[in-house]
């Protein structure tokens, strides 16, 4: 079961005493899911949703709490990805009485652009119902190995706003974002994705979130040290291997007329090509520090680089 699956089927359970509440969570579930259409001069209530646990508690609420008819349907849509399958909670008799009651309609029977006026009280519990009605209703979750995102589609742009100003009142940062003419409201921070699933009743999926994300970022971490290492450990060998080879061709220059601190250190290199500089400081007679032995392998460098020079300059004339 994928992750959306499993906090919108925690989500859908949860319950609550209060019918205001339970009001809330409705009215934000019919903005974000679907909303008013006029049929013939009647005013219809439809939301449709992915899950149809979801569809059915609307259906149960509208006509427990609310006590209108409802019908549940099933609707197909084709889409580039094939055929989709979506449930749809319908209103169609009683559907102005319903869109007055849980406030799509303002009293003088005008559609509302934002959210419900009910869900804008201030009231810490009912903020939290209209985040986890519309979750509900449009919202997504990032994996726990991607970017961290609980992000909620919006039906318009004020709608987006009265969310923001809603996070807010329950002290999480949430912004607005545009995609494909589109409103979205997005959280990035994990610690507020935390808090907001929390808030909004889903504190298993909080808390396996929290975990999995915890331990993809321990994962990462160890591939990137495990990385570095491989990394340094090419380089290392990279480096012996040049160095060994300039050794030997320093040997052919200077032939006999070398020092033989110089000679040494040369010759220690030689004999232990996977020995890093400490260890070959270690493996002199008598042992020196690395910088003596990386200094000596450089002077030796630099000395069969000014023979061999002197030697072209006189062939040459």
């Amino acid at each position: 079961m994928a992750l959306i699956d499993d906090v919108k089927d925690e989500l859908v359970s949860y319950t609550s005493d209060s019918e205001a509440v339970v009001r809330a969570q409705a009215s934000a579930m019919i903005r974000f899911a679907g909303g008013l259409h006029i049929v013939k001069r009647h005013i219809v209530i439809e939301a449709q949703f992915a899950e149809q646990s979801v569809a059915e508690w609307l259906s149960n609420t509208i006509e427990n709490v609310y006590h209108h008819d409802t019908e549940l349907l099933q609707v197909h849509h084709q889409s580039p990805l094939g055929d989709l399958t979506r449930f749809s909670v319908r209103v169609m008799q009683q559907g102005g009485p319903l869109a007055l009651e849980t406030g799509l309609l303002t009293n003088k029977k005008q559609p509302v652009l934002g959210l419900p006026h009910g869900l804008l009280t201030g009231e810490v519990e009912i903020a939290k119902a209209a985040w986890r009605g519309a979750f509900l209703a449009h919202g997504e979750l990032s994996d726990p190995g991607r970017a961290s995102m609980l992000e909620i589609i919006c039906p318009g742009y004020q709608s987006a706003i009265d969310m923001v100003k809603l996070a807010k009142l329950l002290d999480v940062n949430a912004q607005i974002r545009n995609y494909r003419n589109s409103q979205r409201v997005n959280i990035r921070d994990a610690a507020d994705i935390e808090r907001m699933l929390l808030l909004m009743g889903a504190r298993r999926t909080s808390r396996d979130w929290s975990g999995k994300r915890q331990d993809g970022l321990h994962r990462g971490k160890a591939n990137r040290l495990a990385n570095f290492d491989d990394a340094n450990m090419r380089r290392s060998a990279k480096a012996a291997v040049e160095a060994i080879a300039k050794v030997k061709h320093a040997f052919e220059v200077l032939g006999d007329d070398i020092p033989e601190n110089l000679r040494s250190a040369g010759q220690v290199r030689l004999d232990h090509p996977d020995a890093t500089l400490e260890e070959l400081g270690r493996l002199s007679n008598p042992p020196i520090s690395k910088d003596a032995v990386a200094g000596r392998i450089r002077r030796l460098f630099q000395l069969s680089d000014r023979v061999e020079a002197q030697r072209a300059e006189q062939q040459s004339e």
